[in-house]
């Protein structure tokens, strides 16, 4: 028997990760477009969402995110912490399934989401690559076993519109390593230097941000010890991988009534 076809929601359809998961459902031989919305003024709005592909899909950009959310099994989010929030509260009310790919979440907005997680089934992860969910596991191998001797920064770049810093793949990672260590992230933690900082605490994980050009994300854990270095790298040279990785939570959810997962449980990494 033929499985059903999944319908999908794209929020923020007229932005550069919107357009990208766009093209990627309509690719899918088992995701269908059901509705694209997008903030009340934007230019796509009224306009098929397909257009920017050269494509009629028959699916038009909306700003009405109720009745966009009403024809959709799930939502798939990458826009701003409080857009999310209130797509959210629609996806709860009506019953629809969310995956949540948008960064720069507070601890309330997050229990926010835990919160609804406990009608709706949610996946969200700061990345949704499948490349960075494993580099997440082997970065927690590698803190076990460089726990002493180390010093560990993270090193993240990004394209110049990127709003939030560092960005939360990088944080993610810090988390990885730190709750490998045994250490609160919160505590030791160091976003910037300057100036007379005295020698480094070994404790500390350090965290540099670059914002430039067309960056789409990279990052780096750098395990510095005496002789040697370890890096552990991830690069993306298109967010067709987030895409990708979006879908793989979408298909992931389908059979799920409720619960807040991350992307170590879409991939069987749990």
């Amino acid at each position: 028997m033929t499985p059903p076809v999944l319908r999908v929601a794209i929020a923020g359809a007229s932005g550069r990760m919107g357009r990208m998961l766009v093209e990627a459902v309509l690719q899918s031989a088992d995701c269908a477009l059901a509705a694209a919305f997008d903030r009340g003024g934007s230019d796509a709005v009224g306009q098929d969402a397909g257009a920017f592909l050269g494509r009629t899909t028959g699916v038009v950009v909306t700003d009405d995110v109720r009745a966009a959310l009403a024809g959709a099994d799930v939502m798939i989010d990458f826009t701003r912490p409080e857009g999310t929030l209130a797509h959210l509260a629609l996806c709860r009310e009506l019953g629809v399934k969310a995956v949540i790919g948008t960064t720069g979440f507070t601890d309330a907005q997050k229990a926010q989401i835990a919160e609804a997680a406990r009608e709706v089934a949610i996946v969200m992860a700061p990345n949704m690559s499948v490349g960075v969910n494993v580099v997440l596991r082997l970065l927690d191998t590698a803190a076990r076993a460089l726990s002493e001797g180390y010093d560990i920064e993270i090193i993240e770049a990004h394209h110049r519109h990127k709003v939030d810093a560092p960005s939360g793949t990088a944080l993610a990672m810090g988390e990885v390593v730190a709750r490998a260590l045994g250490r609160d992230l919160k505590a030791c933690a160091v976003y910037g230097r300057e100036g007379v900082t005295g020698a480094r605490d070994p404790s500390t994980i350090g965290f540099a941000t670059i914002r430039g050009g067309d960056i789409v994300g990279d990052h780096t854990v750098l395990f510095a010890g005496t002789g040697e270095r370890i890096e552990i790298t991830h690069k993306s040279a298109s967010r067709a991988t987030y895409a990708q990785g979006s879908l793989r939570a979408a298909r992931f959810l389908a059979d799920k009534p409720s619960g807040l997962y991350g992307m170590d449980a879409v991939l069987g990494l749990a």
